[in-house]
């Protein structure tokens, strides 16, 4: 059965979809069978592997449409990676999906019969704490927040590890943090080590504190880049530093599994 992780912060511009387009696509070169859910309405993930990718149906038509998911589910140019698109109807998603019985597990529900055919799946939730968000946090095995390498990466944290505590209380008693994430970091200063300090102790003694992947993401022109040519790093600039620094956060997300 795949596993499910889920790449949350409510945040926006803290490399979420960067994060989600590139695991996935390293996971798969290392021969995991692996889904990409684009559970954004801005489009980013879908948009990042859109060089190869053409589709009819999307999440949406999958949450509210009764379309299979295997109807929408569309291959990409990376062997073993699948991608299950975005589309701006998902914007509206929420107002549609809250009148509806056992709306939190919505997309558990959908997305239950592809476990048995991939090794991991991916989510990239919207840069909120929304319906749709909470759909992924129900849905998953666990969780990766990318945080920035900056002083005010913590803001908003503290929320996010609640609401991640409440639902592995009431709704999902598997739902656990894989790890933290720092991302574009410069490598000019010494600011990633503090923020991964200041990360520990904002949860002194919690397990939190022991979370921060040991892979930091650097801030580089190819990472940036890669998506408005429609490519993971893996394809785009394999040698680069962004790509190295992704397949390194793979083999972490292995291991930790």
């Amino acid at each position: 059965m795949g596993t499910i992780i889920s790449i949350i912060n409510q945040k926006g511009g803290v490399g979420k979809t960067t994060t989600a387009v590139n695991l996935s696509a390293y996971l798969a070169d290392k021969g995991k069978k692996t889904l990409l859910i684009d559970e954004d309405s801005q489009r980013n993930s879908t948009s990042g592997l859109s060089r190869s990718v053409t589709f009819d149906k999307s999440l949406y038509d999958v949450l509210l449409n009764d379309t299979s998911p295997e109807e929408a589910v569309v291959k990409t140019a990376i062997r073993k990676l699948h991608l299950l698109p975005a589309s701006i109807d998902l914007a509206g998603a929420e107002i549609e999906i809250a009148p509806l019985a056992e709306r939190e597990s919505l997309l558990k529900r959908k997305i239950e019969p592809l476990r048995e055919q991939y090794d991991y799946i991916i989510i990239d939730c919207p840069p909120s704490l929304g319906l749709m968000t909470l759909n992924a946090l129900v849905a998953s095995d666990s969780i990766i927040i990318p945080i920035q390498a900056e002083f005010y990466a913590l803001e908003g944290l503290s929320q996010l590890v609640k609401t991640v505590q409440v639902v592995s209380r009431r709704m999902n008693p598997r739902l656990h943090i894989l790890g933290i994430l720092l991302t574009m970091f410069d490598g000019r200063t010494n600011l990633s080590l503090q923020v991964a300090e200041e990360v520990k102790r904002h949860f002194p003694g919690q397990v939190y504190a022991t979370k921060v992947f040991r892979t930091v993401i650097p801030r580089t022109v190819k990472l940036s880049e890669a998506p408005s040519f429609g490519e993971p790093v893996l394809t785009y600039a394999p040698k680069s530093k962004g790509a190295e620094a992704y397949k390194k956060l793979s083999r972490e997300v292995l291991k930790r599994e």
